[in-house]
């Protein structure tokens, strides 16, 4: 088995890469943060190669500790778990010159600007969208194509440091140095957009080389940043195998795929896209790495494939359980990421009464919650099945209600 150095900043009680990985944990050297292992005792010592704990994690400091250890132990390869970590890990296979998706890819799927520049070489469909590098540059986007416009990081995930201007006020908020950020105004991380209509739309699946293995798409009730805007809930459904706009985003999916730089070993994506009144898909984004929230888990119980796990599975060098298309689901899934109020939690006294829900609660029951911060923040996600995504979307629908009823923050 090939030695691999890992790149992992989640929590080993909410991310089992030991088991995820079996026996081929032993050949891994983890690098992740100190507080990640808390409370797992001798877990990293009995089940890894080697580790290394970093406290924080964040800095240049932790590449520069990964590339001792990947030395030391003499890797074959370098595997991550998180968006985050995929320029990370794919710079460090450069650096030392081994196989798995190399910096040019990566950056194509983690940079927006450089993204969407390779997409619409291609002739696929994008907004209006330009590098914002100083004020003026958001000013000249803004008189060249008009509100509303949306400016986000280049580098962003989850809705993070999104804004949607609609007016100079906006502008003036937007660029007010009092108004918190997460990314600094600097050169190179900001984008302006050309605000986007129609329904929006996710596809996740499994990708090697130019080529989409297997995939499915599923439809939003909602945008992510909508969601972490309005604290509301989070939630999405697989279209039905009859649906013209499964194949549709399908093909539009494979055409992104075969735009950008590849990575000759497979791996996990997920892509986001809107379908206007024409019916053509518009790209948003498409990042090589498994979606968040329960969509993995989702994909799980549709194909029998968890997507992370086998994306990260086959960053390690293993076997992938399913490297051909896996057909329609027997039944069509969806999930709903319900948020935390703010105040002492309690949750539904009895079980839910829907049927075809499968839910799983977060918090504790007297948990204190502070609303959301985030937008993977949640107090309770589910996964529900049915016979259609009409009948889904409807249990969907009937969850929330009953949820939102039963549950108090006192």
């Amino acid at each position: 088995m090939p030695k691999v150095l890992l790149f992992s900043r989640r929590p080993l009680d909410r991310r089992p890469l030991h088991n995820w990985l079996g026996d081929a944990a032993s050949d891994v050297v983890l690098v992740t943060p100190r507080k990640a292992v808390a409370g797992t005792g001798d877990l990293v010592t009995e089940r890894f190669l080697g580790h290394r704990l970093v406290d924080d994690y964040e800095s240049w400091a932790t590449d520069v500790v990964a590339e001792e250890a990947a030395r030391a132990f003499g890797v074959d390869l370098v595997a991550s778990t998180s968006e985050d970590d995929v320029l990370r890990a794919a710079r460090l296979r450069d650096r030392l010159g081994l196989p798995g998706q190399p910096g040019v890819s990566a950056l194509a799927y983690r940079d927006k600007v450089v993204m969407k520049r390779l997409a619409r070489a291609a002739g696929l469909a994008v907004p209006e969208f330009a590098p914002v590098d100083d004020p003026l540059g958001l000013l000249d986007f803004v008189d060249a194509h008009g509100f509303p416009v949306v400016v986000k990081p280049r580098f962003g995930a989850g809705a993070e440091g999104f804004a949607a201007l609609r007016s100079e006020k906006d502008v003036d908020a937007f660029l007010d140095p009092g108004r918190p950020r997460t990314v600094p105004f600097v050169a190179g991380q900001w984008m302006a957009e050309s605000f986007a209509h129609g329904e929006f739309f996710h596809v996740d699946g499994i990708m090697r080389g130019h080529e989409v293995l297997h995939c499915w798409p599923s439809r939003y009730n909602t945008g992510v940043a909508e969601h972490l805007r309005d604290a509301s809930a989070l939630s999405s459904v697989m279209l039905d195998a009859g649906d013209p706009l499964t194949a549709r985003l399908t093909a539009f999916t494979s055409d992104v795929v075969a735009a950008l730089p590849a990575s000759p070993m497979p791996g996990s994506f997920h892509l986001e896209a809107w379908v206007g009144d024409d019916g053509a898909p518009v790209l948003c984004e498409i990042a090589s790495r498994a979606g968040g929230g329960p969509i993995a888990e989702t994909y799980e119980r549709a194909f029998g494939v968890h997507l992370a796990k086998e994306g990260l599975r086959a960053q390690c060098g293993l076997e992938l359980s399913a490297d051909t298309g896996l057909g329609a689901p027997a039944e069509t899934y969806g999930w709903i990421s319900l948020p935390p109020g703010t105040g002492r939690f309690e949750p539904p006294a009895g079980p839910c009464p829907v049927p075809g829900v499968h839910l799983t609660v977060h918090l504790e029951v007297g948990a204190v919650g502070e609303g959301m911060r985030h937008a993977v923040d949640s107090a309770a996600h589910a996964v529900v099945t049915g016979a259609s995504e009409a009948e889904v979307s409807n249990r969907l629908e009937e969850l929330a209600r009953w949820w939102h009823a039963e549950t108090t923050w006192g």
